[in-house]
Order: structure tokens, then C-alpha cells, then sequence
């Protein structure tokens, strides 16, 4: 068996890269924490490439593609700290609105018209925790549509989709602006309900899988950005008349979290792989995934931070931008403590 990405894969993955190195500088990001919106100039040229819409099916003007091939691009997002909502609308709504076209009164009246515009790039999405979660909604200020849970009458969970203008957005400040967090008040209908019941409760249920793997990929390129930035410091900082990375303590340091990084990416693929097979051990694969990646952002942040000094957390350094990115993702659909009690839980249960 080949464990590889295919030459498509890497091309497609490079040349996001060279479009979001464009497209989305430093200068960029702070000009998306003074103002952050979910649709921009940026996101219309990744749906003209094909990225926004990856996960919707071809039908309806997608590439018809899954989280493996989308993983690689998420890498790059989490690269550049992308403040556009790609997670929530193409690894989460994109997939959760295929999967349920047609099973409530929302989804035979506008879930194909919702798939369309997502892959034209009109459109970007906001998807609630599982019911329960006290977790805010990312990305709900500005989104267009809101994938939200609640409690069934009956007790089982429902999925609904609401419309902008259609629910009322609370902003929630975050050390991370971009992120756009929001407490969404909004009343459950008939015509928003997607799905209830036992359906209900397996998408929320892969959704919160995805979400997990998603999530983990872009935390692979936040932190790597993290390590690469901190290698450059200290090429440069000099003390003593000689550079401080030339000094053992800072390069055990690096390692370190270089290491952390490289034992993180191979479970993220492995998890993205396994989702997409439907692999029986694809929940628990999630879930070692975002710890793992959890991690290694947190000790790329911490390192980042060490090799960097005071400097390293004030708004002239761009590593900042960086730092807030990682640490929001860390607790971001589990922390990895609770990913931990996951996989235990699930090596417990089947043993």
C-alpha cells in the first residue's frame, strides 16, 4: 500500500500555498484584527480555485472531494493564520448539507441552493458545538448561515440551518478577533430542522469527528509557521557576540517542538484518511489527532514565545498573530485532555 499523497494532491497544496503567501501577509492579518470579516477579496479567489467549495459535490459546482484532500489545504490556512471561516464552511457545512439534502423541510427547500453558493464562494458558513457545549459559535458574526443543534422535544438531538438575519449574534470578544465569536439566540423551527433523532445525532456526532481533524490540520501549519519563525529569530538575535540559536539550550528547544510537529502530521493524515473510509476506529483516530496537534501548537507557543523574549507577544512582532491562532485552536472542539479521555474511553470500550 502506497502512503502518500498523490502528485495531484501536492500540486493542488502548493499552489494554495503560493496564493495565500500572496494573499494573506502579516499586513493582512492585522488589517483582519482591526476589522475581521468571513468574506473578503481573498475567499472569492480561493472558491475561484476550488477550495472553498472542495467538499461539495460536483452537482452542484464543487469538486465532490474529501477531508484527505482537503487536510493538505488546511495545513496551508493554519500557515497563514487564514481569518476566513474555511474549517466551519468547507470541511463542516459543505459535507454535513450533502450528506442531509432532503431529509427536513429546510433540506427540500434550499440546501441545494445553500451547496451552489458555498462552491461559488457567495456564501460562508458558522457551525455550532454539540448540544450542551457552552462553547461560543465561531465565525457566527458575518456568517450567512448558522448549522446549529438542540435539544429534540423528545430528548435526541436535532441539526437545524438558519439563515442570517434569521438569529440574533451576540459578539463574543476573543484573544483571537478573526475567529468572530458569537452567542447565537435563535428559535427552532420546523423549516430550519435538517435532521432529528437517531440521523441527528450520527451527523453531529461525524461532524464533531471532522471538526476535530479539521481543526488539527490547521494547528499543523500554525505551528510549523511558529518554529519557523522562532529558527529565523534566532539566526539573527545575538548575545554574548554570537547568535542565540547557535547556543545548544535554544536548539534543544526548537527540536523539541519540531519533533512534537512531526509526530502530530502523520496521525492528522491517518485521521482524515480514516473519516473518509469510514473506518471503524475513525472517531477515536479524530480524536488522537487533535491532541496530538494540540500539543504541538502549545509547545511551538511556548517555545516561540521562550526563544523570542517580551518581544514576542507585543503588536510590533508579528509572531503574536500567531500565538493567539494556536492557543484558541488548542481548545477548539476539545482541548486534548478531553481528546485523551476520548481515546481511553474508546480503548476501555473495546477491550
Amino acid at each position: 500500500m502506497h502512503f502518500a499523497f498523490t502528485g495531484q494532491q501536492i500540486e493542488f497544496r502548493d499552489t494554495v500555498r503560493q496564493v495565500l503567501a500572496r494573499e494573506c501577509t502579516t499586513d493582512d492579518l492585522r488589517a483582519a484584527f482591526a476589522a475581521p470579516a468571513a468574506r473578503t477579496a481573498r475567499w472569492a479567489t480561493l472558491a475561484e480555485l476550488g477550495v472553498v467549495g472542495l467538499s461539495v459535490p460536483e452537482t452542484y459546482g464543487g469538486l465532490g472531494l474529501g477531508l484527505l484532500d482537503l487536510v493538505l489545504l488546511l495545513e496551508e490556512a493554519g500557515r497563514v493564520a487564514l481569518p476566513e471561516p474555511l474549517v466551519a464552511t468547507s470541511a463542516l457545512a459543505a459535507p454535513l448539507l450533502g450528506d442531509l439534502e432532503g431529509a427536513g423541510p429546510a433540506g427540500a427547500t434550499r440546501v441545494r441552493s445553500w451547496l451552489e453558493e458555498i462552491a461559488a464562494g457567495s456564501i460562508a458558513a458558522a457551525v455550532g458545538p454539540p448540544p450542551g457545549s457552552p462553547a461560543p459559535v465561531a465565525g457566527a458574526v458575518g456568517a450567512d448561515l448558522l448549522v446549529l443543534t438542540t435539544p429534540g422535544p423528545e430528548g435526541g438531538p436535532e441539526v437545524h440551518v438558519v439563515e442570517a438575519g434569521a438569529a440574533e449574534v451576540t459578539p463574543i470578544t476573543s484573544l483571537d478577533p478573526t475567529r468572530r465569536l458569537g452567542a447565537v439566540t435563535w428559535e427552532p423551527t420546523a423549516e430550519t430542522r435538517l435532521a432529528s433523532g437517531s440521523r441527528a445525532a450520527s451527523t453531529i456526532r461525524s461532524t464533531s469527528d471532522r471538526a476535530a481533524v479539521a481543526t488539527a490540520a490547521e494547528l499543523l501549519g500554525v505551528t510549523d509557521r511558529m518554529i519557523v519563525m522562532a529558527a529565523d529569530y534566532a539566526k539573527e538575535r545575538k548575545q554574548f557576540g554570537r547568535p542565540i540559536g547557535a547556543f545548544q539550550a535554544v536548539k534543544h528547544l526548537l527540536a523539541g517542538a519540531q519533533v512534537k510537529l512531526e509526530f502530530a502530521r502523520p496521525l492528522v493524515y491517518g485521521a482524515a484518511w480514516a473519516l473518509d473510509l469510514g473506518a471503524p476506529d475513525a472517531s477515536r483516530s479524530a480524536s488522537a489527532a487533535k491532541a496530538c496537534a494540540s500539543d504541538a501548537a502549545s509547545e511551538a507557543a511556548r517555545v516561540s514565545l521562550q526563544v523570542h523574549g517580551a518581544i514576542g507577544y507585543t503588536w510590533e512582532c508579528d509572531l503574536h498573530l500567531f500565538l493567539k491562532r494556536a492557543w484558541a485552536l488548542s481548545e477548539a472542539w476539545g482541548s486534548a485532555a478531553e481528546h485523551r479521555r476520548r481515546v481511553l474511553a474508546s480503548l476501555l470500550a473495546s477491550s
